[in-house]
């Protein structure tokens, strides 16, 4: 090759990069339809550091029972004094309640939980459902999600000249996308004060935050809705390695989903975290505009669709530890131990130390 060959072949290598590469964000896809189902078996093995007195603890386990998740019984082992399966009496979150003798140094305890998922997707076809009785529950204020005030004012703007519950929806799932964004500094999954992102327009968050906001500006509006929380079990189908779980360890991969009633549909799933997730962290930019074609699948299919690699533990709020003098948990999505009467930090790996593997169950 002579050298004016090499100069014009070299030349081309960065543009011919650049070009696949937008063919393959262009090829992305996410769209997720009813599929069979798929089973799950999740095992949650804690472990409390500097035990004392009065060791307790409480691990959330699967009480979801839909056409998009079975929840099966659990089991579990470990060198407790007792153990028992309980349910907070005002949102039906259940937990497994495990208590040790004062005298042991080394408290451990393992469950296992097992549940079948599948995809759902349920804006295709209006079948009208009957209104199920907790309808009324799914609009009420919650500690971390009032509906007055600030969030009461910010919805209305949002839906302004909307007049159904689905435009509605959409304006509400529209402004999150558009004024919220992911924060991957923030802890856990986030608090969920809703009044304190608007109040403050610190509008960073996590799961926990945004589509609580979300939750929170729909149940103003007049529109049923609640989060579902949950972990990731498995990777995704469709290539996008933040929704879905990167490993068999998924001791980080606790998730929040929400959902929205609709009169024509139903419960209809909805995430915008989800959509900030991918518009930050699924490629090396940021993405700041949600019909990206990275972003635009997940955008477009979030609105009325999930992938069935999760599971769902509860819908709970302002969730007592049943046998705890502690306070009320704003949401249940990690386990969670008190010693010598004080509650442990479930996020310090130095004083509360818990693994969670995920394994798919077939034939």
């Amino acid at each position: 090759m002579d050298r004016r060959s090499f100069i014009a072949t070299a030349a081309t290598l960065p543009l011919a990069g650049l070009f696949q590469q937008t063919a393959l964000a262009q090829a992305r896809t996410f769209a997720p339809a009813p599929s069979d189902w798929r089973t799950f078996e999740i095992v949650t093995r804690l472990d409390v550091a500097n035990a004392g007195p009065g060791t307790r603890a409480w691990i959330p386990v699967p009480a979801i029972n839909t056409d998009w998740q079975q929840s099966q019984p659990g089991t579990w082992s470990g060198n407790m004094r007792e153990a028992l399966l309980v349910t907070d009496p005002s949102s039906g979150a259940q937990m497994v309640r495990v208590v040790w003798a004062d005298d042991e140094k080394a408290p451990q305890v393992e469950v296992v939980s097992r549940i079948r998922a599948r995809n759902r997707s349920n804006m295709a076809s209006r079948t009208r459902p009957e209104a199920p009785a907790d309808l009324a529950a799914n609009l009420k204020p919650t500690a971390l999600i009032p509906t007055d005030g600030i969030v009461a004012s910010t919805a209305a703007k949002a839906v302004a000249g909307k007049t159904t519950d689905l435009e509605k929806t959409r304006a509400l799932y529209d402004w999150v996308v558009a004024n919220t964004y992911r924060e991957p500094t923030v802890k856990g999954c986030g608090v969920g004060d809703i009044k304190g992102m608007l109040e403050t327009n610190n509008m960073g968050g996590k799961c926990a935050d945004l589509n609580a906001l979300f939750v929170g500006l729909c149940r103003a509006s007049g529109i049923p809705a609640r989060d579902l929380y949950g972990i990731r079990v498995a990777k995704s189908a469709f290539n996008y390695k933040e929704l879905g779980a990167g490993s068999p360890d998924i001791s980080k991969a606790q998730h929040c989903r929400a959902e929205v009633w609709l009169a024509d549909y139903g419960w209809v799933a909805m995430d915008p975290a989800d959509v900030a997730k991918v518009m930050r962290q699924e490629t090396p930019e940021w993405i700041k505009d949600p019909k990206h074609e990275v972003a635009a699948p997940v955008y477009s299919a979030l609105f009325g669709a999930w992938e069935g690699n999760w599971m769902g533990y509860n819908t709970a709020h302002d969730v007592v530890l049943v046998g705890s003098n502690g306070p009320k948990l704003g949401f249940l999505m990690y386990p969670q131990a008190e010693t010598r009467g004080e509650r442990l930090d479930s996020l310090d790996p130095d004083t509360f130390k818990y693994k969670i593997t995920a394994r798919e169950v077939t034939g």
